[in-house]
């Protein structure tokens, strides 16, 4: 038989699917994926149903229709005083990796070098290296996985074309803070680098924090790539409603990936999202609320048992670092113990490394009902000791 692509062949099963694989397989409590066990904001669900009764169900523009194009202007606006052309600059697309695909896909070609930061999305990989592209990793590192001027210089030469750059950061739950951004936007103007941001999290962030897109700091309004994310937003995860924002010369080139991906999105779900971006500063202050309050729930129950919690700054996720616990294990070895033995899966950290990986921090996912994360507690109570479950 004739050999597949390598890029995808050799791909292992996502360590997503792998451990949702081992929660299903012992009837664990599912800490790992980063999806709400909630059914979402019921006034945007109704939208959604209701522009499917009575709304337009054929092939909608494929640069998404007018209402939401206008609705993720008015936003960004509202919320960092970003100026968008909706009809030149913005772009909706079938979820936050399809919008990254189209959007490496449009700058990336052969032989051209992107800097990555790793913990990385395990997206990213394979379609910078069907790009063509060469992949230069940056190993972050807790506790505060923070950017250095000492790293960029180290990858950034005149053959970086692109940066992809995951702000706020999962799985390590950071909300990046001016001057990390000022330090990158110093980079890509200096080696003529497009940055393409996964924002996907922006809304997700705590503690009064301040999420500032890159396309914002100076300099970086024609060079960025900025890509959103309605089922963050919303916590509708399944709805898929993806957004590219970016300079009309960047934008085009986009779009012609785009149109040969999925090449439109779901119109219902377009409308319910453009309603939904309508609504007043407080619904996104209050679901940042329950959602902080989720965080300092299984924070507290976690630290209670002797976990060391690194603090969540945003994001579904909080992580724990091992390795003060002297438990001789690796995270990977540690997250099959727990949902083997305590029916609780998580997400080893080191499986979004590809070299030189830390191998002592776990990720949990705190967006889930009080009731889920009191009993998934429970059946941890005895892991930090590494004592069996009776």
């Amino acid at each position: 038989m004739t050999s597949m692509n390598k890029v995808f062949a050799d791909l292992p099963v996502t360590v997503f699917e792998a451990m949702s694989q081992a929660a299903r397989d012992n009837n664990a409590i599912n800490l790992g994926q980063g999806f709400p066990d909630d059914p979402g904001p019921e006034d945007i669900r109704r939208a959604a149903a209701e522009a499917t009764v009575n709304g337009y169900n054929q092939y909608p523009s494929m640069m998404g229709i007018p209402e939401l194009r206008q609705a993720i202007a008015a936003h960004y606006a509202r919320w960092h005083k970003l100026v968008l052309d909706p009809m030149t600059e913005v772009m909706v697309t079938s979820g936050g990796t399809e919008a990254l695909t189209a959007s490496i896909l449009a700058v990336v070609e052969p032989g051209d070098e992107v800097v990555v930061f790793q913990p990385v999305y395990d997206s990213y990989l394979p379609i910078i290296r069907q790009a063509g592209g060469i992949p230069r990793l940056l190993r972050l590192e807790p506790p505060g996985w923070r950017l250095t001027e000492e790293m960029l210089a180290s990858v950034f030469n005149s053959k970086t074309k692109a940066v992809l750059f995951n702000n706020p950061l999962n799985p390590a739950a950071i909300v990046y803070p001016r001057e990390d951004l000022e330090l990158l936007a110093l980079f890509c103007q200096k080696f003529d680098t497009i940055a393409i941001c996964d924002e996907v999290w922006e809304h997700v962030i705590f503690d009064g924090r301040e999420h500032i897109p890159l396309i914002t700091i100076p300099g970086m309004r024609e060079r960025t790539i900025k890509v959103g994310s309605a089922g963050k937003i919303f916590s509708l995860t399944g709805w898929k409603v993806g957004f590219v924002c970016a300079a009309p010369p960047l934008l085009r080139v986009a779009a012609k990936v785009h149109q040969f991906l999925t090449f439109t999105t779901a119109p219902n779900l377009q409308a319910a999202v453009a309603y939904g971006l309508g609504k007043p500063d407080q619904f996104f202050y209050d679901m940042r609320k329950d959602l902080a309050r989720s965080r300092d729930r299984l924070t507290k129950g976690l630290e209670s048992i002797g976990f060391p919690v690194l603090k969540s700054q945003g994001t579904y996720f909080l992580t724990v670092d091992l390795s003060p616990l002297g438990l001789n294990e690796t995270d990977v070895e540690f997250c099959r113990r727990i949902v083997s033995d305590y029916k609780v899966a998580a997400i080893p950290v080191s499986a979004f490394y590809e070299q030189d990986a830390v191998t002592s921090v776990v990720r949990f996912c705190f967006s889930k009902k009080d009731e889920t994360l009191d009993t998934a507690l429970e059946r941890l109570s005895d892991a930090v000791h590494g004592r069996r479950k009776r």
